[in-house]
């Protein structure tokens, strides 16, 4: 039985594509030149979403590079030839070994990958991009890979930005309708702002919701013309709630 012997994907690389010379059987085609992909990135909306296409030759070991794959990298088009080395030695030193891996798989089976990962351009900027592509089997071998590679650094730090975003007007709004309900209760019971506090509290520990939805609640009832002969009602609820004083909490 012959021994079986494991290579990483960076050694099947570089073992594939020198012996893949000449495998190119008659009906493939010269690659000269690529264009770039559309784009569209519902973060951006309008702005531009910088992105790639490529062309990896199997059997001349050629790889072309559209003008976006140049930029995604930090370069402009005819400062570099771009190789299997060049590319991966771009990819992040924790991304690049599972990079190296599934192109290897693809280059010895065919079939499509995508890969989430982080580039480091030749300004030493770190990209997230999104690697996705095809194995092109012709005659039962693979004989080319072709894909794209999408930079979504900006699309995530605006998704993030936007996130923080609404999470300040989600807290400012809360403290808003707390501030509201608290006015109401001062004014319909003549107590202080503190003890009105600690009555929503108690109402919200009292019925297990939300300190903002009992806020909510009675503020609803305030502003509605219909609902506004319960107000009175509510808020006696609450003084009865109140008078039960669990924990105190702070105002804020």
């Amino acid at each position: 039985m012959g021994t079986i012997r494991r290579v990483s994907g960076r050694q099947y690389l570089e073992q594939c594509v020198p012996t893949a010379r000449g495998r190119l059987l008659q009906g493939g085609w010269p690659v000269t030149e690529l264009r770039g992909p559309y784009t569209y990135s519902s973060a951006l909306g309008d702005s531009p979403c910088g992105a790639g296409t490529f062309h990896v030759d199997l059997a001349s070991g050629k790889i072309h590079w559209s003008d976006g794959m140049f930029q995604l990298h930090g370069y402009r088009r005819g400062e570099v030839v771009p190789t299997l080395e060049l590319l991966f030695s771009h990819k992040h030193p924790e991304d690049r070994p599972r990079c190296e891996e599934i192109v290897a798989q693809v280059v010895r089976t065919g079939g499509y990958f995508c890969m989430y990962h982080r580039v480091i351009d030749a300004q030493g900027r770190t990209r997230r991009v999104l690697t996705s592509g095809d194995g092109i089997v012709h005659d039962g071998r693979v004989t080319a890979l072709e894909g794209v590679m999408i930079d979504l650094t900006a699309t995530l730090q605006r998704e993030t930005e936007q996130t923080a975003r609404d999470a300040v007007a989600g807290a400012t709004s809360t403290r808003t309708v707390i501030d509201q309900a608290r006015g109401i209760l001062m004014g319909q019971l003549k107590m202080g702002s503190e003890d009105a506090f600690q009555m929503l509290v108690s109402t919200s520990s009292h019925r297990n919701v939300k300190l903002v939805v009992v806020a909510a609640e009675l503020v609803q009832l305030a502003n509605s013309a219909e609902s506004r002969n319960y107000l009175e009602t509510a808020v006696k609820a609450i003084a009865m709630d109140g008078q039960r004083r669990p924990v105190r909490q702070q105002a804020g």
